[in-house]
């Protein structure tokens, strides 16, 4: 059931865990439920203009041009209806007899509607009649087909576990044994079960589909390198605040967490509330860009990070050849830092400083008058050209081209990692970083150096999380031009 191994070892075994699914694109489901209503919107708009083509001279379909206006028109109703009847649920995607319901339902809903339009427009009477009866059984004909061939290759694709979530249950008491032994026996959930995890095991004999992993350190060690994709957590604590406690560990990681029922004692207002099956959960915290909006964001990421690297490749040529020139040492500077989900990347960078001054661990920020800085280095620091050559980081994927700026694991802030220096600031890593931020286009940019800056820094980097969207990203852009412009507290 679990989508890990730990080869030789018991149920409460805390050896290495292998993860044979690392390929597996969380966002799947999503995607196949976008590729479903293209699929069938498809059909609904080539079978009746084929059917307009082919039925031209039998039906003496005059003008022609209302007809092809109908084909058009009944793509959009039934795209519309099919949202509103249900047709790409998720429980309607994996069953035959359900989806087929819900398909037949908003094609006759679609059609009702056309005809509803047609009579208050007073166009029915020019229609043939013959047609609208061949056009109404070929395209619900072609639905069924359709429907049926997606059904098959979802079933598929849901065997071999494609549109599965990793799932850790946070608990090895009774009420998390009860909600394992619920998922493993509905074979209708996308979910793989990673195990269970509790601090406090009990007598009880393990279950051979929720074997016990370890405590909540090895749930957040495994939720860091990549193995979870949601934690249920189903433990009964006495104490709301020991719960909410554990639940602060889990809100600062890139997971989706949700809260099992039964836990009477803990209690939070205005959540969501979704449904497994039968059985209500409650979602604490959403991983923030999943889904439509990761893709979204990725393609914008490679399309903008390409077409700018094109189109600035003579000017780079330029500043890399004055860089060679100003002082010996590479054209290019590589440094360790810390990137979504705390995993390390080395981000590329011009050089700006001398060469036996540059850092690589124990880094010092640059400050006002630094000896290190080139001449050069100077006036590509304080114009941020410097950042520039991250784009290939944007193209490679270990960046965004808007996001909390990446800093390097030993920064510190008046002696203290920036890490130590405030609670939240792990929850900037659920995001990939960025080129440029919300926190940077609001004067937050250069020196952090003191307790105040870092708390602001983190503050605005936490309201882009939240508030994410495409046209966020595309005006901090278009103010990061300004900021360029009219540079401040950089050097």
């Amino acid at each position: 059931m679990s989508p890990f191994t730990d080869p030789g070892s018991g149920s409460g075994s805390n050896a290495p865990i292998q993860d044979r699914r690392a390929a597996r694109q969380p966002a799947m489901l999503e995607l196949a439920g976008f590729f479903s209503r293209l699929i069938e919107g498809g059909a609904v708009l080539v079978i009746g203009l084929l059917g307009i083509l082919f039925t031209y001279s039998l039906f003496q379909l005059q003008p022609v041009e209302d007809y092809v206006r109908v084909a058009w028109l009944s793509t959009i109703a039934y795209a519309l209806v099919a949202e509103l009847t249900g047709c790409y649920d998720v429980d309607a995607r994996f069953t035959l007899r359900l989806g087929w319901t819900r398909v037949l339902t908003a094609w006759l809903g679609a059609c009702v509607a056309m005809l509803t339009l047609a009579f208050f427009m007073k166009a029915s009477g020019t229609f043939s009649r013959g047609w609208t009866i061949f056009w109404f059984v070929t395209v619900c004909g072609g639905l069924i087909v359709v429907r049926g061939g997606t059904t098959a290759i979802l079933r598929t694709a849901k065997r071999r576990g494609v549109f599965n979530q990793r799932v850790a249950i946070l608990g090895s008491n009774v009420q998390g044994r009860r909600l394992s032994r619920y998922i493993a026996e509905n074979g209708m959930f996308t979910i793989d079960l990673v195990g269970c995890y509790d601090d406090r095991v009990g007598d009880d004999a393990p279950l051979a589909t929720c074997p016990h992993r370890g405590g909540v350190q090895v749930l957040l060690a495994d939720i860091r390198a990549g193995r979870i994709d949601q934690v249920i957590v189903a433990m009964p604590y006495g104490d709301d605040t020991e719960l909410q406690a554990v639940v602060a560990q889990l809100s600062m990681l890139p997971v989706l967490i949700r809260l099992a029922p039964d836990l009477s004692s803990f209690t939070m207002a205005g959540q969501t509330l979704v449904m497994l099956g039968d059985l209500p959960l409650m979602t604490l915290f959403e991983r923030p860009i999943s889904g439509i909006d990761q893709i979204l964001k990725r393609v914008e990421d490679l399309f903008l990070g390409t077409l700018i690297l094109i189109v600035a490749a003579p000017f780079l040529a330029i500043v890399a050849l004055a860089v060679k020139l100003d002082s010996p040492g590479p054209v290019f500077f590589r440094q360790e830092r810390e990137g979504f989900n705390q995993r390390s990347f080395h981000i590329w960078k011009f050089r700006s400083m001398r060469t036996d001054m540059l850092e690589y661990k124990d880094i010092q920020q640059a400050r006002i008058g630094d000896p290190r800085v080139t001449r050069v280095g100077r006036i590509i620091r304080a114009t941020s050209i410097d950042e520039i050559p991250q784009l290939f980081n944007v193209v490679i994927g270990n960046m965004s081209l808007v996001g909390p700026r990446p800093h390097a694991p030993s920064t510190r802030v008046a002696g203290v990692l920036f890490s130590e220096a405030t609670q939240q600031y792990a929850a900037r890593h659920r995001v990939k970083p960025g080129m440029t931020g919300w926190a940077q286009v609001n004067g937050w940019r250069g020196e952090t150096d003191t307790d105040e800056k870092l708390l602001k820094r983190v503050e605005f980097d936490l309201f882009y999380i939240d508030h994410w969207s495409v046209g966020f990203d595309l005006y901090i852009m278009a103010r990061t031009v300004a900021a360029v412009l009219f540079p401040r507290s950089a050097y």
